[in-house]
């Protein structure tokens, strides 16, 4: 599938009652519209193709930029690539498929280093959005590193741009899943660190309790490990 064909399957996909879904998300600029469903249907068709991905991030719609983020294949992008599109990010949705397509490049941790301590608010969501997804899947970083992510987060998560805070607050559930050492010490870090309030603007969403989160996420588990059900990490 070429450019064209993929642009004019995305707009036939789109629908005026999603964009003014996506509006209230916090999705500007151009956008068809498009569901999840209809980015599942699409990437099936295409599976991988880099070079469509980047064309479509290129083109600057909302819609074609997260098709890209589902057909790029991570490992080929360089790290001059990665830091171009992470100036294109404009709100969470973009933001969160981004930070997904970055996780699974050879540059996450050095990407979440440098982004983590930006003011911006979604590029710091990003950092903080990779630190969360390492504590899932990485097996090779030891627990000291994430204590100092849990020390970082409890000095700056109340002054922290709004939707950084949400993605600090997961980082912390991520943290506290991951073994138990570390639930010890994230659960005493979300307990100093209170409740934390987030501006959702016109959706549904809400900010999940750090403690409860974990709390919940592995008694769920452990129900599944006894009943013989794999779960992820």
């Amino acid at each position: 599938m070429n450019f064209k064909e993929c642009m004019t399957q995305l707009e036939a996909m789109g629908t005026a009652q999603n964009r003014k879904v996506y509006a209230r998300h916090g999705v500007t600029g151009k956008q068809f519209g498009v569901s999840c469903g209809n980015y599942g249907k699409l990437k099936k068709q295409i599976k991988s193709d880099h070079d469509l991905a980047l064309k479509l991030w290129a083109s600057a719609n909302h819609d074609a930029r997260i098709m890209a983020t589902m057909i790029v294949e991570p490992k080929k992008l360089k790290s001059s690539e990665i830091d171009a599109w992470a100036k294109d990010i404009e709100g969470y949705p973009i933001t969160d498929a981004f930070s997904g397509v970055v996780s699974k490049t050879p540059f996450a941790v050095k990407k979440m280093e440098q982004w983590t301590n930006r003011k911006g608010e979604w590029i710091s969501s990003v950092g903080w959005n990779l630190v969360a997804s390492l504590a899932q899947n990485s097996e090779t970083l030891d627990d000291a590193f994430f204590e100092q992510q849990l020390e970082r987060i409890e000095d700056g998560i109340h002054a922290a741009p709004n939707r950084t805070r949400h993605a600090m607050n997961l980082t912390l559930i991520c943290i506290g899943c991951r073994n138990p050492k570390l639930e010890k010490k994230t659960l005493a870090v979300a307990k100093r660190i209170g409740k934390v309030e987030v501006d959702h603007g016109e959706t549904g969403c809400k900010t999940p309790d750090a403690a409860d989160y974990i709390k919940k996420t592995l008694a769920y588990r452990a129900k599944n490990k006894t009943s013989g059900k794999k779960t992820k990490r």
